[in-house]
């Protein structure tokens, strides 16, 4: 974090210096301190910087700053993003600053009608914001203008990588101005965004604020080892023990993502639903009923992993274990934003832990594993019949459901695993299983420490309760 320095000293208008102050950001974070300044003086910028440190804000001052000085009706930035929630939230981002102002902007994506997307494209809004694919849809039915353009900006630019959008990309900027300003953010730089940047930049300016590949310092972390059947008891637990005020938990699949929130519905947990079949409405709907406290559970898969900036979320729950120390980044980012605290908890069972062995390591990190007090683990797995969905994904509850009573459980206990040969729960594909990661520590705590080695005793087993 930078010292001594505030919005004032950045070279920003009072107008801007009041939209800042209304949104309650007390001063500048490390990128924007660095970034704003450069691009009020129009270098090509890339901007890497951990997740919930302020990207957005950190290319949308200047940039609306410069739309100010000189109003004109047709399209002169675009920001391409990776999701539609992203896009959305920059269009938003985007209003609340520009409030009084006759500055317009107009998000693009899938999932809805492109009729009001036809028309700003058409007649021109000072800044549109797009995933790819709609966009470059758009560019070949002859719908967009951006003859004007000045400004490009690639936010989360390694997500887009992921996603496999980056070949979207260069047809994008094949059909975009050769002369103008372009500026990339990304939490992390891999090598082909490195490459990609050499090409599409002129002489950029390279800013970097602190770690890329740590989560946020002020984040607690907490690890709860369990059984797979018990994952959903454990989190319904911790939830109506109170002390949590809004928690955002992700899971590995949307199949998975829909019977857990049926299963919290079923408690009476109100839970929002977020995934990739979704409609644009429901999950509008969804986020929409998480920022204003209606909900406050929001089950959601990796699609709401990057570019979902809540304020106020307390804690992060890895349903599942990710599948990386990047995607644990990205995770557990939505919380802790823009350095305020919170709380990301880990359910692993024995077939993940080698995963998240794997985490610590790469993350350089020793987990705690530990258990919650007065749980009861000796229940053995419920007798459930399937869950009925809808159209589009969403879950309906099923009166005939059943759940594990709280005085059932199967208790995970130290000793043998799984065999190789053991089919991972949930429709998952088979994997071997590894070694057990988890050491005891002081208290009797199950360590799980980044990067050990742990010797051999024989397949490890689950326990009964008779055992």
């Amino acid at each position: 974090m930078q010292t001594n320095v505030s919005f004032q000293s950045l070279g920003l208008d009072p107008l801007l210096l009041k939209a800042v102050q209304r949104l309650g950001y007390a001063s500048p974070t490390q990128i924007q301190a660095e970034a704003i300044p450069a691009i009020l003086k129009g270098r090509d910028v890339i901007g890497s910087a951990r997740t919930g440190s302020g990207k957005t804000a950190a290319f949308l001052l200047p940039i609306i700053q410069r739309l100010a000085k000189h109003p004109v009706r047709r399209t002169r930035v675009l920001v391409l993003s990776p999701t539609r929630e992203l896009a959305v939230q920059t269009e938003n981002m985007l209003k609340e600053l520009t409030r009084g102002t006759a500055i317009k902007g107009k998000a693009v994506y899938g999932g809805v009608g492109m009729h009001l997307q036809v028309r700003a494209l058409r007649e021109g809004v000072d800044l549109i914001t797009a995933t790819p694919g709609r966009l470059l849809d758009h560019i070949r039915r002859g719908h967009a203008d951006f003859r004007d353009l000045q400004v490009l900006v690639l936010d989360e630019a390694d997500r887009m990588l992921d996603m496999g959008f980056f070949p979207d990309v260069r047809q994008i900027i094949t059909d975009l101005p050769k002369k103008r300003q372009t500026l990339l953010f990304s939490a992390t730089i891999p090598r082909e965004v490195e490459q990609l940047a050499r090409q599409i930049m002129h002489e950029p300016l390279r800013v970097t604020a602190g770690q890329q590949y740590q989560p946020p310092k002020s984040i607690h972390h907490t690890v709860y080892p369990v059984q797979e059947h018990l994952k959903t008891r454990i989190l319904i637990e911790l939830l109506q023990r109170g002390g949590i005020k809004s928690v955002l938990v992700f899971t590995r699949t949307k199949w998975r993502a829909n019977r857990l929130a049926q299963d919290l519905f079923e408690e009476g947990i109100r839970a929002g639903l977020i995934h990739g079949d979704r409609t644009q409405s429901q999950r509008e709907n969804a986020l929409e009923g998480f920022r204003t406290g209606r909900e406050k559970v929001l089950v959601a898969t990796d699609v709401a992993a990057r570019g979902l900036d809540i304020q106020g979320i307390s804690h992060v729950v890895n349903y599942d274990v990710p599948p990386s120390a990047t995607d644990y980044i990205h995770r557990v980012g939505r919380t802790a934003r823009v350095d305020a605290t919170g709380d990301a908890i880990t359910l692993v069972s024995p077939n993940e832990e080698e995963d998240l062995r794997h985490i610590g390591r790469d993350l350089g990190h020793s987990f705690l594993g530990e258990e919650v007090p007065g749980f009861n683990y000796d229940a053995p797995p419920p007798i459930r019949p399937p869950h009925r969905t809808g159209r589009h994904g969403e879950f309906r509850p099923s009166r005939s459901a059943s759940r594990p009573s709280r005085g059932q459980s199967q208790r995970w206990r130290g000793g043998s695993g799984p065999s190789q040969g053991d089919a991972r729960q949930s429709g998952d594909q088979d994997r071997p299983q590894r070694r057990h990661p988890y050491r005891r520590g002081q208290h009797g705590q199950r360590r799980v420490r980044a990067g050990s080695e742990t010797r051999s005793r024989g397949r490890r087993r689950y326990y009964g309760s008779n055992h």
